[in-house]
């Protein structure tokens, strides 16, 4: 069944009154989007930021009454002394679900590893090759972030250590830790789908039961780890320092990501009392900052 779309552009503080407008008229969803495309990487805790420029889109039923719609739009639009660059299209109905498998593909970081979807053929049947499905939970690879760290996890000896993947979403980083040869992977998230994911995706790439924990925090780990990954953002990441140096090991390594070259300093300040920076790198406006346990 096709659906009708209407759009609209409008200024920050006019949203919430064309949203509940468009919902007024039948709207069966109503989304928001940045005209200018312009980030908002980390909103403060409990707000809903909106961009000066939103493009505000309404769903409809094919049957709905355009006219009726458009006449309501209008007359918003005089009320409010502006234009809302009214666009009224017809959309074709898909399949959604297949339109984003088809779009996802495996991709290879650094010299071995591969992530590879789940319902597609491995490209290299000899390389470590981690099967994915994210489900509902974030870490696909495609982000510069998960990328860089799985880049790092691919050059570095991971035969038979304990990794941690802190913020563990779809288990991604720590699973392909498994692969890559340690011993035992603990994940770490406070999204209950994302301890659903990882157990999932573990079980899709073969790992033993007795290899791989995943639990919400805290947690407090007697046997310090000798990886830990912890792709997050910068906020929590500074804020969670103590917790996190814990839960390092003497001589162990910790990649920190997920966030911004601005705020790359903030961050190496809160880990410095722990750790020594032993690289930083750097994909799209995105840093991994790689750390050695201090031993003193």
């Amino acid at each position: 069944m096709p659906w009708l779309q209407i759009r609209l552009h409008s200024k920050q503080n006019q949203v919430p009154e064309l949203e509940d407008m468009l919902l007024d008229c039948g709207a069966m969803v109503v989304t928001l989007e940045d005209v200018n495309d312009t980030p908002v990487y980390e909103p403060e805790l409990n707000t809903t930021p909106l961009w000066n420029d939103t493009r505000v889109t309404g769903l409809f039923e094919a049957d709905a009454d355009v006219e009726k719609i458009q006449s309501i739009i209008e007359e918003k639009a005089t009320v409010l002394n502006t234009d809302l660059h009214l666009k009224i299209e017809i959309l074709e109905d898909k399949d959604w679900e297949r339109e984003w498998m088809d779009s996802y593909h495996p991709i290879k970081f650094g010299e071995r590893l591969w992530v590879c979807p789940s319902w597609r053929e491995v490209p290299e049947p000899d390389a470590v090759n981690l099967m994915l499905d994210p489900g509902l939970a974030f870490g696909t690879g495609t982000h510069p972030t998960t990328a860089m760290c799985l880049t790092w996890l691919d050059s570095i000896d991971c035969q038979d250590k304990t990794i941690i993947d802190y913020g563990c979403g779809s288990g991604i980083l720590g699973i392909a830790g498994l692969l890559l040869g340690a011993n035992k992977m603990i994940g770490i998230d406070i999204d209950p789908q994302a301890v659903q994911a990882t157990q999932a995706n573990a079980q899709r790439n073969n790992i033993a039961a007795n290899k791989i924990e995943v639990r919400l925090p805290p947690y407090d780990n007697p046997q310090p780890a000798d990886i830990v990954v912890a792709n997050i953002l910068a906020g929590p990441l500074a804020h969670l320092a103590p917790t996190i140096s814990t839960l390092v090991s003497k001589k162990g390594l910790l990649a920190l990501s997920g966030v911004l070259v601005s705020q790359a300093q903030e961050v190496i300040d809160a880990y410095t009392p722990w750790f020594t920076v032993e690289s930083v790198a750097e994909q799209d406006e995105w840093v991994r900052i790689v750390c050695s346990k201090n031993t003193d």
